[in-house]
């Protein structure tokens, strides 16, 4: 299905934004020339989009694996600020900050992810920034400024990918390097004290030997939210972010390119909403608003995530061309969890993370014209983490009194060492069909020292009792194939058949208590995903008509989940500690359909629906299988939406759009509880915009999102040992008005 002007990228159903200009195929860091624009720009038309979903460069609807791909015009349309605004607009994605965080990513594709967001856990789906993987989600709701595409992949990724992608993958690519001087600055005001400032320059040398770029990024409000006891915002969003690349490009078949990022959030934490009063202290009624506390803990979350990377692309021949990507990259948390929202010291948590990871891959791609064509790699992982948690439990009277409260630590470092090899490669058998076949070899050790102790008092001075002290390696080794079959049933039409497994390795659970729970402090095993998947990508009406199917099978074992134990103290009295186990088994089933219709020049209508089915096959709990009590969390059965869009051309040369769409999700369990309490029922958005282009250089925005400000939750807390149950939700009605001036 080799076209020129093909659907837009199938993520952008649910914006109605599927009429935007072709997006031309990177220059330099992908390593090949613009798109073919030998078709003449037909307005009634959906555009195309370039991806590199399987780590070479292809028409979006010519990939056979289920992407979605938002290109900057359609990214700025829809109003996605972070990567958490793609939340609705991906089939089978949930992804939101993490409990109090405004930058920790919780990510879940196809009801596959991980929602721990500590220093020893790793994400299930992987988050990409210019082909370097993140390895921590502290700071990982990156800022979307001066992008140039952000694609989606849905279901496991173990062969190109490999490393924690068994749900995923979420690939941020910034804009190339300009060969003469351009640039923006951008500037919002909103609702809530919405304040955000973005601006961008490039340019090159006279011969184009030596490009740049740089790019910033200043966003600010009130939050939504207050603690009544100090007066201080919740929430308040406070975040900076710059990116710089220096680009050598000697010759046509040789350039490297020299980035470094940076992000830091001082934001305050997020409020949570006590949704009961809490049994212990039970004078304290919940609150009418999702957002204000009455936090006794001084409000800290902070965040630094900062990375260097060294790219070089070589085009050895006609047939051949080598990337090499060198990346370091690192980050530090400083939060306070305030679980129990009150002046009392029922849950006070305070941790600092950190973490260090070097990456190393190289890259070898064939395409001499022929019938086979593909990549194959080797990549090398070195990470280290560490962190230390002081928690506080019925540290107030009158438990202190009655000698109930606990203070204990969680803390050490976690290692990971990853060496892998690769392959993809394509065979066009025929003119209709192409085979592909792939594999990823992975050999991953994780070490661990584990020092959990409890202490007299809140001081955390001297250690009175031992709860784990150990050190341990976990040592893996995966192959994880993948084959597709797909057939062009005509130019239109395009049919795949594909089978591939994923799996995100296992280690330890820094939080065990080996004297409460000894299997707390055996290895956490690999999880494992098989998919097997069908799907069509189809055209129609000359392009004006897109719909895209997948449906899928997946096999999931050795489920790793994050749960809260509670176990009974020699004074009576309950504990509770965050263990980590291996859950069992499960099925996900799943259809997912998008579509993108243009009925004449001025209109598009889009939208997308999933249907997920999730069952525990087998769910272990002190040996006993309670696999039919339990349920997937971020897994709605029901997701999707739909949009309608008008641009109209003005005489001047500029246009006027504005766009309507409705999100939708059913029921969904954010954690593994499964507390009726914390669970958000099903629930609407409805978000608009208005978009001036008033002439080349200016644009004006007028964006609203949640306008019929639905109260909703993302995720909570319950831990019924405490008497916690809060919940954190989404943002309320946000209006912002930007203008923006390109040059």
């Amino acid at each position: 299905m080799k076209r020129t002007y093909l659907s837009l990228a199938i993520g952008l159903a649910t914006t109605g934004l599927l009429f935007v200009a072709p997006l031309y195929a990177q220059q330099g860091s992908d390593n090949s020339a613009a798109t073919d624009q030998s078709k003449p720009v037909n307005a009634k038309q959906l555009g195309q989009v370039t991806v590199t979903a399987r780590k070479r460069e292809e028409t979006l609807q010519d990939v056979p694996i289920a992407v979605s791909a938002f290109t900057a015009e359609s990214l700025a349309k829809q109003n996605v600020q972070n990567l958490a605004d793609l939340q609705g607009k991906v089939p089978s994605l949930q992804i939101y900050a993490a409990r109090g965080s405004n930058t920790t990513l919780t990510a879940y594709i196809r009801g596959v992810g991980q929602a721990d967001p500590t220093w020893g856990f790793d994400p299930g789906v992987g988050i990409y920034l210019d082909d370097v993987y993140l390895a921590r989600p502290q700071g990982a709701v990156l800022n979307v400024f001066d992008v140039n595409r952000i694609e989606v992949l849905r279901g496991p990724q173990g062969t190109l990918y490999g490393k924690n992608t068994i749900g995923g993958a979420i690939k941020y690519v910034s804009n190339p390097l300009p060969v003469k001087t351009e640039g923006s600055v951008e500037v919002t005001a909103g609702t809530h004290g919405e304040k955000d400032v973005k601006a961008s320059v490039g340019g090159a040398s006279a011969d184009q030997v030596w490009r740049a770029r740089a790019a910033v990024a200043s966003e600010h409000n009130d939050g939504f939210g207050k603690d009544i006891l100090s007066g201080s915002r919740n929430g308040n969003k406070n975040t900076n972010a710059a990116r710089a690349t220096l680009g050598f490009f000697p010759s046509s078949s040789f350039n490297a390119q020299l980035s470094v990022d940076g992000v830091r959030d001082n934001s305050n934490p997020r409020g949570a909403k006590m949704l009961i009063a809490n049994k212990l202290d039970p004078a304290y009624a919940p609150l009418s608003s999702d957002f204000d506390t009455r936090s006794g803990m001084a409000q800290v979350n902070h965040t630094k995530l900062y990375g260097t990377a060294l790219t070089m692309n070589w085009i050895a021949s006609q047939e051949w061309s080598f990337k090499s990507v060198t990346a370091v990259r690192g980050s530090a948390t400083l939060t306070n969890i305030d679980f129990d929202t009150l002046p009392e010291k029922i849950a006070d948590v305070s941790a600092t993370y950190k973490d260090h990871q070097f990456s190393q891959e190289l890259q070898a791609n064939y395409d001499a014209g022929g019938a086979v064509h593909g990549v194959a790699g080797l990549y090398y992982f070195d990470g280290s983490a560490t962190g230390q948690i002081h928690n506080i439990f019925l540290g107030s009277p009158p438990y202190s009194t009655l000698k109930l409260s606990q203070y204990g630590s969680t803390g050490g470092r976690t290692g990971t060492k990853s060496y892998a090899g690769y392959g993809d490669f394509t065979w066009d058998f025929s003119p209709a069909w192409s085979l592909d076949v792939g594999m990823r070899y992975t050999h991953e050790t994780k070490t661990a020292l584990i020092q959990n102790f409890g202490f007299a008092d809140a001081t955390f001075s001297t250690p009175i009792t031992t709860l784990a002290n150990f050190s341990g390696s976990h040592a893996s080794n995966n192959i994880s194939p993948k084959v597709s079959l797909d057939w062009s049933a005509s130019s239109q039409i395009k049919l795949y058949a594909s089978y591939s497994e994923g799996f995100h390795s296992g280690g330890y659970n820094i939080r065990a208590n080996c004297v409460a729970v000894p299997t707390s402090c055996r290895p956490i095993e690999d999880e494992k995903v098989q998919s097997f998947e069908l799907g069509s990508k189809m055209t129609f009406l000359d392009d004006r008509l897109m719909m895209n199917t997948a449906a899928f099978h997946n096999v999931y074992s050795n489920i790793q989940l994050s749960v809260f134990s509670s176990y009974t103290l020699p004074n009576g009295s309950q504990g509770f500690f965050g263990d980590f186990t291996n859950a069992g088994k499960g099925h996900i089933d799943g259809v997912e359909e998008e579509f993108a219709w243009k009925p004449a020049e001025e209109w598009t209508l889009s939208g997308n629906f999933a249907y997920l089915h999730t069952k525990y096959t087998q769910y272990l709990t002190r040996g006993v299988n309670v696999a039919d009590q339990q349920k997937f969390t971020n897994a709605p059965k029901w997701s999707g939406g739909l949009a309608l869009e008008n641009t109209h051309v003005l005489a001047n040369g500029g246009s006027f759009t504005a766009r309507i769409n409705y999100t939708y999700q059913s029921l969904v369990y954010p954690e593994t509880t499964l507390s009726p309490l914390i669970a958000q029922p099903a629930y609407g958005l409805w978000n608009a915009g208005l978009i001036w282009h008033v002439n080349q250089p200016w644009t004006l925005s007028l964006q609203g999102t949640n306008l019929a400000n639905k109260s909703y939750r993302t995720t909570g807390y319950n831990i019924a040992a405490l008497g916690i149950f809060t919940g954190f939700y989404g943002a309320p009605r946000m209006v912002t008005l930007s203008a923006r001036y390109a040059f």
